[in-house]
């Protein structure tokens, strides 16, 4: 047996089938139907028979695309130490290790390891949530096997099965057409084409041997389309990574993907601090050999500083925080892939949002309808029949017998099918469906009572759909549904408020303005007419067609979602921009943009075409709609705004938005329509394809940044006040006032909790009434290291004042332990500090996160026990205290609260005088 291409099977099986390119019969569409057949040895009237289905299966694998090598379990678990900070740490571990200090060794080993399983534990989670995802997909097939119909597992099909294929079916596999009855197919998936392509068997271009386009091969089916009218038989010729969509998704792989701002920033902080560490054990060291301090002693303060100098709970906090961001989004319909992209969306600037599905309900809905000289408002949207048809201007909304007459060839000239809000069909033919049933015409009735006796189907060419009905008294009535300058030109008469009349040009300029009027609006139009024959006619042709009467007109939208207009005016509000991007019409983006209050220009893919990048570099910002673009416009518009220094979200659903999604800081798949492709492709995949989800997740990122701010900013003065303290006692002649294990105490036990806390800080209530932060920004900008020197000079100052008094009056211990209680205890001020960062201290948000008190409040017991009970005081060198002695520390910590209270008191007058800090 040979493969489709005529290699023989034994070398396909050699070959690495998840790499493959599309390895189909590269001209099926060229060949007949029957060709194609032998080549792959299936009769389709019977189908494959088991045996040589499992034959193929072994050479041609599962029909589905190859997922990315998965690195191995334990790779990701040592991915987890590739850090500079972890770095640091493990070889503070390994030194205090060297020199005999067991106890410190073993504590850095140990928090290293927790932080370790935690980062891994948070990527198993996102890698969950996306295999949930998959399997929103359809995983089943209707096949012809051994003679008979299956239904079977889409990944289990092979090259050679016959699928069987109805209107609303996705397809499952590329193939060759063998039955094709009226069938359309909506491909905009793969090729971008918004409207749906008629197929037929009929091969196509038999004589040239140059590649025809995807989208002209019309005797083929592709993968993950979907079939939007008639019924289809079709060959499997490939599957999974060998179809086309294969194909795509395999050159997408070489893709690379912008760094997040969230990333940059913390690499940058992660080498700042890695200096900042080397410096401060480099000097002490030199410092203390000069002094003449043994060398062990100078070792052992050397990784009490490499402790102090790193926030060993900073990554811990930060997965911590991501992944509840992330566990949100989940909840409020976003799937988040990476975690960085919750904190990337909230840097936003721009937002390159798809119309149909996303800022639209992708639901046909008829919003108007002309007849007999009358406009009518249709009220209701999507597919479900709640709504009226009411005049324009009126409240009556009683259907007449003159409104089911102009809405009864909407009905019966249509093959599309509505039960419950659900639709098996075309949308557009659906949407006529629901605007008979809103004038009092049931479709399933009416169809029944007049059969179809013949048809002429919708032809691109001809531009109108025609069916054939029997009357009662034996006469056939033709209901004709098109555009209407073509049904202008087959009608005779026209419907008016006196019957049926002849069309007069009064009467043709009156419907070109209706037409027009619709048009202007981003609606689509259709026009409906019909005639009476006598008998039945011998042949169904166009010839067969009678003078008609142009009887109704009917105006066509796929409305805004009601969410996406308050979505669109808190992305004003927060200065984020959106431009629509749209395979529509100019006409129609254009509408629905006003609907939406998208200001901007209005340009098209050919006007594009027509520009150089820095003409529309220096347009961009004018630009609103773009429509009628192809895949590479949407890159050329993301790299365009990312070169301007813009922070770029893209929205996409198909195989051609991928580049695109790859290509900009957050791509955003659709969760429900996108396809596998995008899917992969993108950082974050809504559940609910709805725009405001994303607006959503723009306010969870910014929030997430401020709470990502408070908690560096609270531990770094934490790690600023920890070195403070060592050199000062160091150089005013006193021993460490902490050691390296109670150092790592405070970091871990101390401090993490109400970092953790932090972490979790409700957003502000003006978290979106701000602009964009500058993508540029640092976490740690001038401001913020000012603040977090300050406050770590003032606990340096408190901790080492305390320490060196108290050794004048109680025993060294008793010293040691206020010291080292007084450091914890700053930190419960500190954290109220850094939570307020630049607003006010004590304001109705500082009592919002209970979280937070709850932690303040388990750190000052927790510290309790370590001072007081004897197990304690073995591990950290504790010895209780008294009520006088634990007073001395808490007054002396609350000296950071007060300091900054005072600092933000006297800031205006200052900043008045010239003095900004």
């Amino acid at each position: 047996m040979t493969t489709l291409d005529g290699q023989p099977v034994s070398e396909v099986a050699r070959a690495d089938t998840a790499t493959q390119a599309p390895t189909g019969e590269p001209d099926a569409y060229r060949q007949a139907p029957a060709q194609v057949a032998d080549r792959l040895g299936v009769d389709p009237g019977v189908g494959l028979s088991t045996g040589q289905v499992s034959e193929r299966a072994a050479v041609y694998g599962a029909n589905r695309l190859s997922e990315p090598a998965r690195r191995p379990e334990w790779l990701k678990f040592l991915d987890q130490f590739r850090n500079w900070l972890i770095g640091i740490l493990l070889i503070a571990a390994v030194v205090a290790g060297a020199i005999g200090d067991i106890r410190d060794a073993v504590v850095i080993t140990f928090v290293l390891l927790v932080n370790a399983v935690l980062g891994y534990w948070q990527e198993r989670r996102a890698e969950h949530s996306l295999e949930a995802l998959r399997r929103m997909l359809v995983p089943t097939a209707r096949v012809r096997r051994n003679g008979t119909e299956q239904v079977v597992e889409a990944q289990l099909l092979v090259p050679g099965d016959v699928v069987l294929l109805e209107a609303g079916d996705r397809i499952p596999a590329d193939g060759r057409l063998i039955v094709a009855e009226k069938v359309e197919v909506a491909e905009a998936a793969l090729t971008g084409e918004s409207q749906p392509v008629t197929k037929s068997v009929t091969a196509v271009d038999h004589t040239s041997t140059a590649p025809v386009a995807l989208a002209e091969r019309t005797s083929m089916l592709f993968m993950n389309t979907a079939l939007t009218r008639g019924r289809a038989e079709m060959i499997v010729t490939a599957t999974g990574m060998r179809t086309e969509l294969g194909a795509i998704a395999e050159a997408l792989r070489t893709g690379t993907e912008p760094p997040s701002p969230l990333q940059v920033q913390l690499d940058s902080l992660g080498r700042r601090l890695a200096l900042l560490s080397g410096v401060a054990v480099v000097a002490y060291a030199l410092s203390a050999l000069v002094r003449g301090e043994s060398l062990s002693d100078v070792a052992l303060q050397a990784v009490a500083l490499a402790v102090a100098a790193i926030p060993e709970g900073l990554p811990a906090v930060l997965a911590l925080t991501l992944a509840l961001g992330v566990h949100r989004m989940a909840r409020r319909g976003a799937i988040v892939k990476r975690l960085a992209a919750v904190e990337s969306l909230g840097a936003a600037t721009v937002v390159c949002s798809d119309k149909t599905g996303t800022l639209t309900l992708n639901e046909m809905t008829v919003r108007t309808l002309w007849t007999a000289g009358r406009l009518y408002d249709v009220t209701g949207e999507g597919y479900g029949t709640a709504g009226a048809v009411r005049v324009h201007g009126a409240d009556d909304t009683s259907p007449t017998d003159d409104l089911r007459d102009a809405v009864l060839p909407f009905a019966l000239c249509n093959d599309a099918h509505v039960t419950d809000g659900v639709f098996i069909g075309d949308p557009t033919e659906a949407a006529l469906v629901v605007l008979a049933a809103k004038a009092g015409v049931d479709a399933d009735w009416v169809r029944t009572e007049l059969p179809r006796t013949g048809e002429l189907p919708f032809d691109a060419a001809t531009k109108y759909m025609a069916t054939f009905h029997t009357e009662p008294d034996g006469r056939t009535r033709v209901h004709v549904k098109g555009a209407v300058d073509v049904l202008m030109g087959m009608c005779t008469d026209v419907l008016t408020e006196d019957g049926a009349c002849a069309l007069d040009e009064g009467h043709r300029d009156e419907i070109l303005a209706v037409t027009g009027q619709f048009g202007s609006t981003g609606l689509r139009v259709l026009g409906a007419a019909t005639a009476l024959m006598d008998g039945t006619p011998s042949k169904f042709a166009p010839a067969a067609l009678p003078g008609l009467t142009l009887v109704s007109v009917a105006g066509i939208a796929d409305p805004p979602r009601p969410q996406a207009r308050e979505a669109m005016a808190l992305c004003r509000m927060a200065g984020v921009a959106v431009k629509m991007i749209t395979g529509d019409h100019a006409d129609t983006a254009a509408a629905i943009a006003r609907e939406l209050d998208i200001e901007g220009d209005v340009v098209t893919g050919t006007e594009l075409d027509r520009m150089t990048e820095e003409q529309l570099a220096e347009r961009m910002d004018d630009i609103g709609v773009f429509a009628r673009v192809a895949p590479e416009h949407k890159v050329l518009i993301v790299r365009t705004l990312t070169n301007r220094g813009h922070i770029v979200a893209m929205t996409g659903d198909g195989v051609n938005d991928a580049a695109a999604l790859k290509a900009a800081h957050i791509g955003v798949a659709m969760g429900i329509t996108g396809t596998d492709v995008a899917k992969e492709a993108a950082d974050v995949v809504l559940t609910d394809d709805d725009f405001s989800t994303i607006v959503r997740a723009v306010r969870e990122g910014r929030a997430i940044y401020a709470n990502i701010v408070k908690f560096v900013r609270f531990q770094l003065a934490t790690n600023i006040g920890a070195i403070l303290t060592l050199f000062s006692a160091s150089l005013a002649g006193l021993p460490s006032p902490l050691t390296a294990a109670q150092l790592l105490w405070v970091n871990i036990i101390m401090d993490g909790p109400p970092a953790m806390a932090l972490a979790v800080d409700p957003a502000r209530d003006d978290v979106m009434r701000h602009p964009p932060r500058d993508p540029r920004e640092r976490i740690l900008d001038a401001r913020r290291l000012f603040a977090i020197g300050r406050a770590g000079a003032v606990m340096a100052m408190g901790t080492v004042t305390l320490f060196a008094v108290a050794r004048s009056y109680v025993d060294p211990d008793t010293a040691l332990t206020m010291a080292f209680t007084t450091f914890v205890l700053f930190q419960l001020f500190n954290a109220l500090s850094a939570r307020a960062d630049d607003g006010p201290l004590l304001d109705r948000q500082q009592f919002r996160n209970r979280a937070l008190w709850l932690c303040l409040a388990g750190v000052l017991a927790v510290q309790v026990v370590v001072v007081h009970l004897p197990w304690a005081h073995t591990v950290f060198g504790t010895v209780p205290l008294t009520v006088t002695q634990w007073a001395l520390c808490l007054g002396t910590a609350s000296t950071v609260l007060l300091a900054e209270f005072v600092l933000r008191a006297v800031r205006p007058v200052l900043r008045k005088a010239g003095v900004r800090f």
